[in-house]
């Protein structure tokens, strides 16, 4: 296994988890390379934003490209915030509402609704070299609590309950998260194609 790869975001928290959901494999980030990196997610699925992210970023550093896309789908809301997770409540080309704006708007929309299942879905995309790629995609389900527990994680994680374990996402020990969480479960899906792929 190549034991280097440019993770394609700029949230920090991504970066910390992807850490541990790849071990052995050093990551660096657009910023560690002097590179300023935007990209819109203006794809109509995970896939399309989470590949297009990485053949972005690859065609500007020529080196292996990791990138994610994913979002929270509620179903009594028609599987909102969706694709647009980490945009929701925001105006187009307006600044981004925080996580915790984000919960608290998602939460009151939500207020009534009898059916309060939910599931979290990761798209992760490798680009090696162009066209070489592997991709996976995975989630996890839950109910949406009624007020925000815990402190891990990051994002819709305090308002994602996990009935199985009596606790939403934000109180789970990281060990647990990767191990549950839509984004651990395509971790190590795109993990073991690399290797079979390096083989």
């Amino acid at each position: 296994m190549r034991r280097e790869l440019v993770v394609a975001t700029n949230n920090a928290h991504k970066v910390r988890e992807f850490t541990r959901l790849f071990p052995g494999v050093r990551l660096l980030t657009p910023s560690d390379l002097g590179v300023a990196f935007d990209f819109e997610e203006n794809g109509s699925t995970y896939l399309d934003n989470a590949l297009g992210k990485a053949r972005h970023l690859f065609s500007m550093i020529g080196r292996p490209v990791l990138a994610d896309d994913s979002g929270l789908e509620v179903q009594g809301l028609g599987g909102e915030p969706g694709i647009r997770s980490s945009r929701y409540g925001s105006q187009p080309g307006g600044p981004k509402l925080n996580d915790a704006d984000r919960c608290r708007l998602l939460l009151a929309k939500a207020e009534a609704l009898p059916d309060r299942s939910c599931f979290f879905v990761c798209c992760i995309a490798l680009v090696i070299e162009e066209p070489r790629f592997f991709t996976a995609q995975e989630i996890c389900r839950g109910t949406l609590a009624h007020e925000p527990r815990g402190s891990g994680g990051f994002g819709y994680d305090p308002i994602v309950f996990l009935p199985e374990r009596g606790r939403t996402v934000a109180e789970l020990s990281d060990r647990e998260k990767d191990r549950l969480s839509h984004r651990g479960r395509a971790a190590r899906r795109v993990r073991a194609l690399w290797r079979r792929g390096l083989a």
